[in-house]
């Protein structure tokens, strides 16, 4: 079986959760938390200190392929951005715990999203989506480039099938679409992955008017100046720091490898913006 479709058929089914209608915001919030999108994070505090030092060192992995990121501030100053975008204090003295994510700030910026998104669907724009981490985000980012296609945007599928060798590892890799969202795949499924290639390769073969992705997908866009929409986890500091210089305005910032299901209400929080949609 293709690796696409496979894939595919590990997705859960969407349900009437998925049908854009209106929701109450406290709704949402408490169903963010109890499908742990919000809350504590699957990664602990000494985790993301430790990613956030690499990240400030240059460590490629942790750069996602921007520039302009090493170096450029402080420790202190990074973790108090991670903090800011969760939406919740990180004692800056701590070296271990939990580190928790506040489920208002997903709420808001998937609603600014949504406003862009509405906006990508009445000028008919040109949109790529795609995922350095298909188990958990497949789903939304399927529901959301399906909402773009109904309201008059176009969804581009650049270098769908080109296939290179990873001089990193040798191994085998391209770029796949399961429907409108870009995946890296090996020889048996899609890959979660940090790094830029697939975007760069994805640029060459087309511009278009606004990103949707995460990690090196995103970190990609930005540097090549398109406007981006991405997400982030509070362990993958990139796209933050990458706000805070003011190259990206919207980064979701939640728990991005938890059920596929479970990302519903920022997929109703995106909705609610359009127009005819939920109130």
């Amino acid at each position: 079986m293709d690796v696409i479709e496979a894939h595919a058929r590990r997705l859960p089914k969407v349900d009437d959760r998925w049908v854009p209608r209106p929701f109450e915001r406290r709704e949402l919030e408490e169903a963010l938390l109890a499908g742990k999108v919000a809350g504590w994070a699957i990664h602990p505090l000494d985790n993301v200190r430790n990613n956030l030092r690499l990240l400030l060192e240059g460590d490629p992995d942790k750069l996602f392929g921007l520039s302009g990121i090493a170096g450029s501030i402080d420790f202190d100053e990074a973790l108090r951005l991670v903090a800011k975008e969760a939406g919740a204090p990180i004692d800056p003295d701590a070296r271990s715990g939990g580190v928790w994510i506040e489920p208002a700030p997903i709420v808001d910026a998937c609603e600014a999203m949504g406003d862009r998104l509405a906006a990508a669907g009445d000028r008919g724009e040109r949109v790529v989506v795609a995922t350095g981490h298909p188990t958990g985000l497949a789903l939304l980012y399927l529901e959301l480039a399906r909402l773009l296609h109904a309201n008059g945007a176009t969804i581009l599928k650049p270098a769908d099938g080109v296939e290179w060798r990873d001089e990193r590892t040798n191994a085998v890799r391209r770029i796949r679409y399961l429907d409108g969202v870009a995946m890296l795949t090996g020889e048996d499924a899609p890959i979660h992955t940090h790094w830029p290639e697939a975007m760069r390769r994805i640029l060459d073969d087309a511009r278009p008017d606004l990103v949707i992705a995460d990690h090196g997908f995103a970190g990609a866009a930005i540097e090549a100046g398109i406007e981006t929409i991405s997400v982030a986890d509070v362990n993958d500091p990139a796209l933050i720091v990458a706000k805070a210089q003011g190259r990206t305005e919207i980064v979701v910032v939640m728990d991005d490898h938890v059920d596929p299901d479970a990302y519903w209400p920022c997929f109703q929080a995106v909705a609610s913006r359009f127009d005819g949609g939920p109130a």
